[in-house]
């Protein structure tokens, strides 16, 4: 490392401020320069003498990561790493880390609140209350209890094991499709396992936590919808880009999904004249299933620390794109 204080750099945030990541990197002898960055060339401009970047929505491309003249790694607020170009990463040798284990409980409660929302019709009979009416506001055939329905869930990793632990213990009935875990796997924890399309024959309930990847990408199609049972419920707190947006929309207006529940879309934010913001059967939140206050503060120091670790040299958890740490090339 030079006598020059390292730069680490994080291109946008959601945060009210950067304190958590400067009180561990000033103490360290770093400088940190935060931005909220919109564009790519603001992106190049901040990152090309950067010797770490920590980033969160911004889509680092490949024209970015080759502008890169010193960086030691790149860092990503959250789980998933898709707005990350990683081949370009990788091929200048520079490590991606993501930050995997931060909010697995809150995103599996986020789960089943939007799972007993949907089954218990909470939104509809608030609606119905502040419109001045009382009773049931939908048919009494639109209440189930998880005990009497199926729930599929896709992917099996940390957080889809947390799900199905809290859905087992509502005694639900539990599938998993994940097809790089082993059944007796899945099953030492009450599910059963099954391919994909019997998986989307047998769910009542289908809820998505599988990682944005170029298989994954519109799993949830308009071949993939036909193949629900009618009147079935799709949970979305993965990504947005695993559900086409318009088969999802066209599946809702025809009834033959019969409602959803949405932390995450595609795009976000949600354009405002989407019909989707209008549907009574469709619960919404603004891509926060991760938030508390403990999860944001792991977050927030992991991130640092690793950035710390790339400069100082030292071995990183979390690599992602099969890079070994070093100078970048």
């Amino acid at each position: 490392m030079s006598h020059t204080k390292s730069k680490v750099v994080v291109t946008d945030y959601s945060f009210p401020d950067l304190d958590t990541e400067q009180h561990i990197l000033a103490a360290a002898g770093c400088e940190l320069v935060g931005r909220q960055c919109k564009t790519e060339a603001e992106l190049i401009d901040l990152c090309q003498e950067a010797d770490a970047v920590i980033t969160q929505f911004a889509r680092v491309s490949a024209n970015v990561i080759g502008a890169m003249a010193r960086a030691r790694v790149i860092v990503r607020y959250g789980i998933g790493v898709d707005n990350v170009d990683l081949e370009a990463a990788r091929a200048r040798n520079i490590p991606v880390c993501n930050i995997p284990d931060y909010c697995i409980n809150e995103v599996a409660d986020h789960t089943l609140a939007f799972i007993l929302a949907t089954t218990r019709q909470v939104l509809p009979h608030t609606l119905h209350l502040r419109a001045g009416k009382w009773g049931l506001a939908v048919p009494l055939a639109g209440l189930s209890t998880l005990r009497d329905l199926t729930v599929g869930v896709v992917g099996f990793g940390r957080i889809g094991r947390e799900v199905v632990k809290r859905l087992v213990a509502f005694n639900t009935s539990v599938r998993v499709f994940d097809p790089v875990v082993p059944s007796a796997e899945i099953e030492k924890l009450g599910a059963q396992a099954r391919p994909f399309d019997e998986l989307l024959r047998e769910a009542d309930i289908l809820t998505l936590h599988c990682p944005s990847t170029p298989q994954t990408r519109k799993l949830m199609n308009r071949d993939t919808f036909a193949k629900l049972k009618p009147g079935a419920i799709l949970i979305n707190i993965g990504r947005g880009d695993l559900v086409d947006t318009p088969a999802l929309t066209a599946a809702l207006e025809s009834g033959h999904l019969g409602a959803a529940a949405l932390d995450v879309f595609d795009p976000e934010p949600i354009p405002a004249d989407h019909p989707i913001l209008k549907m009574p059967n469709v619960i919404l939140a603004p891509h926060i299933a991760s938030a508390s206050p403990a999860a944001v503060k792991r977050l927030r120091e992991t991130a640092a620390k690793l950035a710390l670790s790339a400069v100082r040299g030292e071995s990183l958890a979390n690599i992602v794109n099969q890079v070994k740490p070093g100078h970048a090339r």
